[in-house]
């Protein structure tokens, strides 16, 4: 059997959530997959397992971004509802790379580039982020190419 894309685990688990009555996953779901329809009428066909991790990685960090808001001007109840949020929405993305697995694929990518100094950087991120696309933080990825180039 093939396995389920993106879009048939989430009419599934909305159908789960529905039946559970658990009204927070359901609005998240909901949301998700108004996201993945809406990515597809903007492209005016279905969407691709790429296309739609890449709107599943977008919501992520759209919540990540207005949990530093929330947290500033002490909104701890919609801290609470992102985290939860946040929670969910990563059941759908790819297994997370390690830190150590991570900088395995780091230090491969600036020797495949033979990058030396920071001015290499762009040219190290730009081989680097498809290979770890919706599996680790691009923040933390050019955190650590940052401190391994001179």
């Amino acid at each position: 059997m093939p396995e389920q894309t993106l879009a048939e685990k989430l009419f599934e688990d909305q159908k789960e959530a529905s039946k559970a009555k658990d009204r927070f996953r359901l609005t998240v779901i909901r949301m998700l997959r108004a996201e993945l329809q809406n990515g597809a009428i903007a492209k005016k066909s279905p969407l691709d397992a790429e296309e739609e991790l890449a709107i599943l990685t977008r919501e992520v960090k759209r919540r990540k971004e207005s949990l530093i808001d929330y947290e500033r001007s002490g909104r701890q109840d919609l801290v609470d509802d992102l985290n939860k949020e946040i929670v969910i929405l990563k059941k759908y993305l790819p297994e997370q790379l390690s830190e150590q697995d991570l900088q395995e694929i780091i230090c491969e990518v600036i020797t495949e580039a033979g990058a030396e100094t920071k001015r290499d950087m762009g040219r190290v991120m730009s081989l680097l982020m498809p290979r770890i696309k919706g599996r680790a933080d691009g923040a933390l990825a050019r955190q650590i190419v940052e401190n391994r180039l001179k």
